[in-house]
């Protein structure tokens, strides 16, 4: 049971990255003394997702919190089903934390939200997009979605979409907060910003021990549509001959055959990380120059690694390397968060 002086809170999650940046947010020593935290994983159904998601899950209640796994993909049925299981927790907490505001499943849940007070940690780049589009005023959808007319999909899910928009929108009634390692502007006036500057992680695992070379850190830009994958291939290949990478970190989206064609065609050892690239790195062995494309790790990297010596580098995104149905916005919105990072080298894009 909380104590008096605490609030029930609940957190709901998709993704390690979302886990972890939960435990960020609620390790801190004024929210951990404020609140009884539940976490509940909304399963994904990628084997590698859920791999990762269970570790962290282990993490978690290692360091105190209680966490529940919810299979909410199990079927046509099973989203409502689970939706029903969850709502009296849901009513009992009066801080409700989450990592995907573009997740029907979250959209969903918050539509049972009313009068509650909000927190949506950290989720990447997502973050980034999630505050301007409300600022903006725009629908939320995903910066990689092309623009366009909606979907039958888009339109039946549109008034759950613009429920959880306004449950997201902060009232004289209602606070929100965003917690982030991410560059957010336009902030919409109400929502308090929060820095995560990784010092659960930091406390929690490290110093790495730091070996010669550099690792490259991949992205799932060619599973979203986004980059072309022989383009990719020879970006990769280009980047390990130049800085000596003996290592690839992969995404947990990338797929297995484009991993085996990327060690055939470099030499990589393929590594699949069993827990969030913040922690792995923490924990080392690390390179001394970690190579990365524009994501979320070129913002959350230099933080966790503060103190180390470690050198993060990113490398932009040529124009050429991009899909035909790429998003139009998807140039500028990748090289915003190249132009937005702290504490990166920025290296020349390799022909």
């Amino acid at each position: 049971m909380p104590s008096a002086s605490e609030e029930r809170a609940v957190a709901f999650v998709e993704s390690p990255v979302q886990l972890l940046n939960v435990l960020e947010w609620a390790g801190r020593p004024a929210a951990r003394d404020a609140y009884d935290l539940t976490v509940v994983v909304l399963s994904p159904t990628d084997p590698m997702s859920r791999g990762q998601l269970r570790r962290m899950a282990e993490l978690a209640r290692d360091a105190g919190f209680t966490v529940r796994w919810q299979e909410a993909r199990g079927g046509a049925g099973a989203p409502l089903k689970a939706v029903r299981e969850l709502a009296p927790l849901l009513h009992r907490s009066g801080r409700i934390v989450i990592g995907d505001p573009f997740s029907r499943y979250v959209q969903l849940l918050l539509t049972l939200v009313k009068g509650k007070r909000l927190t949506v940690v950290d989720d990447g780049t997502a973050t980034m997009e999630f505050v301007g589009q409300l600022a903006r005023g725009e629908r939320l959808v995903r910066w990689h979605r092309r623009g366009g007319a909606r979907g039958p999909r888009e339109l039946v899910l549109a008034p759950v979409t613009a429920a959880a928009r306004r449950r997201l929108t902060p009232t004289a009634a209602r606070s929100v907060e965003v917690f982030t390692a991410m560059p957010v502007e336009e902030v919409p006036e109400g929502i308090e910003v929060t820095e995560n500057r990784f010092a659960w992680t930091r406390a929690a695992f490290g110093p790495p021990r730091i070996i010669d070379g550099a690792d490259l850190v991949g992205t799932s830009l060619v599973e979203t549509g986004v980059l072309d994958e022989a383009q990719y291939a020879g970006a990769v290949r280009a980047l390990a001959r130049e800085h000596g990478a003996l290592r690839y970190f992969a995404h947990r989206r990338e797929s297995p055959d484009k991993l085996r064609a990327l060690h055939a065609a470099t030499g990589l050892e393929i590594v699949r990380p069993d827990l969030p690239l913040e922690v792995i790195a923490r924990r080392g062995p690390i390179g001394a120059t970690i190579v990365s494309f524009p994501s979320t790790v070129v913002h959350t990297l230099p933080a966790a690694l503060a103190g180390t010596g470690v050198r993060v580098a990113v490398c932009d995104i040529a124009p050429e390397w991009l899909t035909s149905h790429a998003s139009p916005r998807a140039q500028g919105f990748l090289s915003g968060v190249t132009d937005a990072a702290k504490d990166v080298h920025r290296l020349v894009t390799p022909a």
